[in-house]
C-alpha cells in the first residue's frame, strides 16, 4: 500500500517560511494571496493487511516521527 503523510503547522502557529513565500508572491504582483501555509508530504510504501491497520500504523508513525504533534498536524491518506 502507498501511504501520503501531510504535515502543516497547527492554526496560530507563526509559518515563518509561509509568511516568506506570501512576501514574495506580494513582490512579483499576487497582491490578493493571503494566509500562506507551508507543510511538507511524506509518501512511502507500507506493508500491511488491510487500509484500516495501515492507517492505525501510519498514525502511529506520525505522533511518534513524523509530525511534532505540539505545534504540527496531519492528515493520512492510505491507497
Amino acid at each position: 500500500m502507498r501511504a501520503t503523510v501531510h504535515v502543516f503547522l497547527k492554526p496560530g502557529v507563526l509559518d515563518v517560511q509561509g509568511k516568506a513565500v506570501e512576501q514574495a508572491l506580494h513582490g512579483l504582483g499576487w497582491s490578493g494571496v493571503e494566509h500562506v501555509r507551508v507543510g511538507r508530504t511524506i509518501e512511502f510504501d507500507l506493508a500491511a493487511k488491510d487500509v484500516a491497520a495501515a492507517e492505525a500504523e501510519v498514525n502511529s508513525m506520525c505522533d511518534k516521527l513524523l509530525a511534532n504533534t505540539v505545534i504540527e498536524s496531519y492528515r493520512v491518506e492510505v491507497a
